[in-house]
């Protein structure tokens, strides 16, 4: 009797310690490496509670008058499981890389942003070819957007697509054709900076955006998604 009252418990311990990770990592009560710690252990209970609960429900004598209480366990223990077992299976899917630009020969710089990154773990310089070369393997889209726009106009939407984000904005540099942004994720309260450089050519515009985490070895993918996310809009806004 004793197992069955505390499979339930097991459970919801799972689910809060899936929902502090990231909110506590963002208010500064712990760094992120014991966010990722607890939603490992998240992970494990609510597997070992999801488990102990499926046996005790086919089990006719610890089921009878427990069965709502196990099968909320089960419930709850899987899908709080689910959660970190699919970040960890993107993380797995995507190179350990975090500074991803659409020209890896000659990456936009951070110019302003730069004070902002002093104490970052991860370095402002671009990484160099080994990067540049996991990135072509696994995000081949990621390159230079060519438009047939002037680079003043295609600089204003730009500007406006950052606000769309709702992006922090860092600089606004229209005479260097240079934008410079932090994005700040949801969860983790991870800080994610972003340059875009615009420049004239052909009568048109050749536009760049590198996007690049403070912290962490891999960024799960999320800087690639930003650039995809932020070409598409500008793309529809120049339409």
């Amino acid at each position: 009797m004793k197992l069955i009252r505390l499979v339930p418990v097991l459970a919801v311990i799972a689910a809060v310690m899936l929902l502090i990770a990231g909110p506590g990592t963002r208010l500064g009560l712990w760094e992120f490496g014991f966010g990722f710690t607890l939603m490992r252990w998240a992970l494990y209970i609510g597997v070992g509670a999801a488990g102990l609960a499926a046996i005790l429900a086919i089990i006719p004598k610890t089921r009878r008058g427990n069965l709502t209480a196990l099968l909320a366990a089960l419930v709850i223990g899987l899908a709080t499981a689910a959660v970190p077992y699919l970040w960890v299976q993107q993380a797995q899917s995507v190179p350990r890389i975090h500074d991803i630009t659409t020209d890896t020969v000659d990456p936009p710089a951070f110019v302003a942003i730069a004070p902002l990154r002093e104490d970052a773990p991860n370095p402002l310089e671009y990484p160099g070819e080994e990067t540049a070369e996991q990135q072509r393997d696994a995000y081949p889209d990621i390159t230079t957007w060519m438009v047939d726009v002037y680079p003043a106009i295609v600089f204003e939407h730009a500007l406006a697509v950052v606000e769309s984000q709702g992006w922090e904005l860092v600089d606004a540099d229209e005479n260097d054709g240079r934008i410079e942004a932090t994005d700040i994720t949801f969860w983790f309260g991870f800080k994610d900076d972003v340059v875009i450089r615009i420049r004239a050519d052909n009568g048109g515009s050749r536009v760049d955006v590198r996007s690049k985490s403070r912290v962490g070895m891999s960024d799960v993918g999320a800087n690639a998604a930003r650039i995809r996310k932020f070409l598409d809009e500008l793309e529809g806004h120049l339409r």
